[in-house]
């Protein structure tokens, strides 16, 4: 698939029209509108002349379920043989109420550069200086990551040119695939995967690549980077009860708060967490949501607290993680059961009282644990009224009445009423979504020229534009590259329908078709600043030149 250099001539001009158009489909994510992207995209593919010969290789995946209706596009271009790359790129963005009075321009660049001009004495020292050079395009998914995806629409379209008029030359297949709802729960992607298994099977395709654009975040001083692999995640939640109690008589009950708040010192921040794969070291973990159940004011002790952090893995299972929970929820309810009873003699003490036992024992237990206790004690009436609760949870996420988080805390507080131990207790387990890490490094079988790819591109930058560039194994955000392969796939699945009590019935990942369509990835992005912020922007030297000659050489290594 090697072109001249001519090949390229003019794909600047070509991707800012296509970037201009991409953003005026307002694709907020968890919205409608993200089907407008959807339709920019198919309608693009549809209108050249290589997809209106075969309308076959374009077209849209619906996602199943899908409260909006929101699919995963594809568009391809067919070689002489069964090696493909696929490109993926999500179309959604994040929402712009920080753009304050200049909203309404935040998805057109021309006019949000000047109404940023009228304010940029107001604006941070980087964004004005950054406005002031004229070196970046601003707006709402110019850098996260519209940009980035107009680069593939720009390739694809000159190889299906090319393919057009001459059939022979293109010794592979090209996939550019388009999700929705990355910025979310990347229902998109587990969409695509199931969408790329098909195209492999219906075509008999041999996958591999994985190409993604997510930007890179820095300026253009600052040294490029290409990700082998990105980074996983995963959400532990942790559902507290305590023992109901009058606050004036605190000691007769415990308060959940307490339990919580043990759990939270114990847990946030803690490098235990914490993965160093290579020299590189994953974040530590951190706390995303902490509150308790109480539907308004009263003056007992809150009986239930609910959360759930975030870990970032680099290559840890969610067994490894849960182990390190439950070792840590042990630890927590000893410590303050046993704080509570020296603090109640220590109260009666100070009115000369002799100090007494209180009767409290603690228990930790999996979601799956506490399931399975309350079917042994009550059966099919159980089963039967939790399948019914989730219908119901179910309908009400769909309709916007509830969310996500709390349909999985509903779902504990449900079981609880088919339970007769109410002592207290700390129940774990995850929540969605769940992004496997993956790295080329780890992949069996890794071919010679894919593992070669990245030094080819950092010697090839440096010979073109005197550029440095470095990889690194893993993307620092989360990224739809996690499905793109999976290992320990029976184990993990076996976790999450163990320990998630959303999974199969709200929230699923297609390990099966994970497995089928794996491959290796990369990513080669813009660099850029300030994503879901008002100074979102990409670097157009970037933009309109290097990627896009970095991405045209990444494909002719692969494809030759």
């Amino acid at each position: 698939m090697k072109h001249s250099e001519k090949f390229l001539d003019g794909i600047g001009q070509e991707i800012k029209e296509i970037l201009y158009g991409y953003l005026k489909a307002e694709s907020i994510t968890g919205s409608r509108a993200e089907r407008d992207a959807e339709q920019y995209f198919v309608s693009f593919f549809k209108k050249q002349p290589y997809w209106q010969k075969n309308p076959d290789y374009v077209g849209s995946f619906p996602i199943s379920g899908d409260p909006y209706g929101r699919s995963a596009a594809f568009a391809m271009v067919r070689g002489t043989g069964r090696d493909t790359i696929v490109f993926v790129h999500h179309n959604d963005v994040v929402t712009t109420e920080d753009y304050k009075l200049l909203r309404g321009l935040a998805f057109s660049p021309d006019e949000l550069e000047q109404g940023l001009w009228q304010t940029k004495d107001t604006l941070p020292g980087d964004i004005r200086a950054d406005l002031e050079s004229g070196c970046y395009v601003f707006g709402r998914g110019a850098c996260d990551m519209k940009g980035g995806a107009s680069i593939q629409m720009a390739l694809l379209r000159r190889y299906g040119q090319t393919a057009l008029e001459n059939p022979g030359a293109l010794t592979g297949t090209l996939i550019v695939l388009a999700v929705p709802d990355e910025e979310n729960l990347s229902a998109g992607m587990r969409a695509g995967a199931v969408l790329l298994a098909r195209l492999k099977q219906k075509y008999n395709l041999n996958f591999r690549l994985t190409v993604n654009t997510e930007p890179q975040f820095g300026s253009a001083a600052e040294d490029g980077v290409f990700s082998i692999g990105s980074a996983g995640k995963m959400m532990p939640f942790f559902h507290v009860r305590g023992v109901l109690a009058h606050a004036g008589n605190p000691f007769e009950g415990i308060n959940s708060l307490g339990i919580m708040s043990e759990l939270v010192r114990r847990t946030e921040l803690n490098p235990e967490f914490s993965d160093v794969v290579k020299g590189e070291l994953s974040p530590a973990p951190t706390w995303l949501c902490l509150k308790d159940r109480k539907l308004q004011y009263d003056v007992s002790l809150p009986v239930t607290s609910v959360g759930y952090i975030s870990v970032i893995t680099f290559s840890q299972t969610p067994d490894t993680i849960l182990s390190k929970i439950r070792a840590i929820c042990e630890d927590t309810m000893n410590a303050v059961l046993k704080q509570t009873g020296e603090r109640y003699a220590a109260y009666r003490a100070k009115n000369g009282l002799a100090p007494e036992t209180l009767p409290w024992e603690g228990k930790v237990m999996t979601f799956g644990e506490l399931y399975q206790e309350a079917l042994q004690l009550r059966g099919e009436a159980f089963r039967t009224g939790y399948a019914a609760r989730l219908l119901e949870l179910k309908k009400e996420l769909e309709e916007d009445r509830i969310a996500l988080a709390d349909c999985n805390f509903a779902l504990v507080d449900y079981i609880y009423n088919y339970i007769d131990d109410l002592s207290p207790r700390i129940v774990y387990g995850l929540m969605p979504p769940y992004y496997p890490n993956v790295c080329n490094d780890f992949l069996p079988g890794l071919a010679d020229d894919v593992r070669r790819l990245p030094d080819a591109l950092i010697r090839f930058a440096a010979d073109q534009w005197n550029q440095k560039y470095d990889t690194e194994y893993y993307y620092p955000g989360i990224s739809d590259l996690s499905y793109t392969s999976i290992s320990h796939g029976s184990e993990i699945l076996q976790a999450l329908e163990s320990s998630m009590p959303l999974f199969g019935h709200i929230y699923d990942i297609p390990v099966r078709e994970i497995e089928e369509i794996s491959m290796p990835c990369i990513n080669i992005g813009p660099r850029g600043k300030d994503v879901h912020k008002v100074g979102e922007r990409v670097l157009k030297e970037d933009l309109y030149e290097r990627i896009p000659r970095l991405t045209q050489y990444a494909i002719e290594q692969i494809l030759p």
